[in-house]
């Protein structure tokens, strides 16, 4: 945020709530790009406590390996160890203390099953001034009439900053860490 407040030369004249929410809209635009050891899980079962999901893709995990579940409802949501693979296509893993039997059963959305990242995207140079320049466009945006920019030199406004080319300003700088789904479309 402060780096953010730096770049634009607002200094403290807008509130601190208000900066934050346009730099974490750039991260999370940012990071929905990024490549991350993560797997959507579309089917769930409980039997006798023990919590199995389904994918529809192979997965890269492995028993004994810690994962967070996010999205999958109380019963299978949190950190858990993977007790067992049955295929290449689900795990397994203890409950959340419940034990009520539950048949195989769509979740809608995915769940999200996240493995530990071997990268820490906040400290990669590139990432972050990718993010900052989103970030830059989002307040311009938010700042200028109809969503245009202005350029320093004239005011001149310029075309819709919001538009689908945001993400194209920054891809050369994204490139080497985009996942591939991201560039799908």
């Amino acid at each position: 945020m402060a780096e953010l407040r730096t770049n634009l030369g607002i200094g403290t004249l807008y509130s601190d709530a208000t900066v934050e929410e346009v730099a974490q809209s750039a991260e999370d635009i940012v990071k929905s790009y990024l490549w991350f050891d993560d797997y959507y899980a579309t089917a769930q079962k409980l039997t006798s406590g023990v919590c199995t999901l389904y994918f529809d893709n192979p997965l890269g995990l492995y028993v004994g390996q810690t994962v967070v579940v996010t999205n999958a409802g109380s019963k299978y949501t949190g950190s858990k160890t993977i007790a067992s693979m049955p295929n290449d296509y689900s795990i397994t893993y203890t409950a959340n203390g419940q034990s009520t039997d539950e048949p195989r059963h769509a979740i809608r959305p995915p769940a999200t099953v996240s493995a530990t990242t071997h990268i820490d995207y906040a400290t990669t140079p590139a990432v972050r001034e990718a993010s900052m320049m989103i970030a830059v466009d989002i307040w311009q945006a938010r700042q200028a009439p109809s969503g245009q920019g202005a350029s320093v030199d004239g005011f001149a406004p310029s075309p819709f900053k919001m538009g689908n080319t945001l993400i194209a300003r920054v891809r050369g700088l994204l490139a080497p860490y985009m996942a591939p789904n991201a560039m799908v479309g």
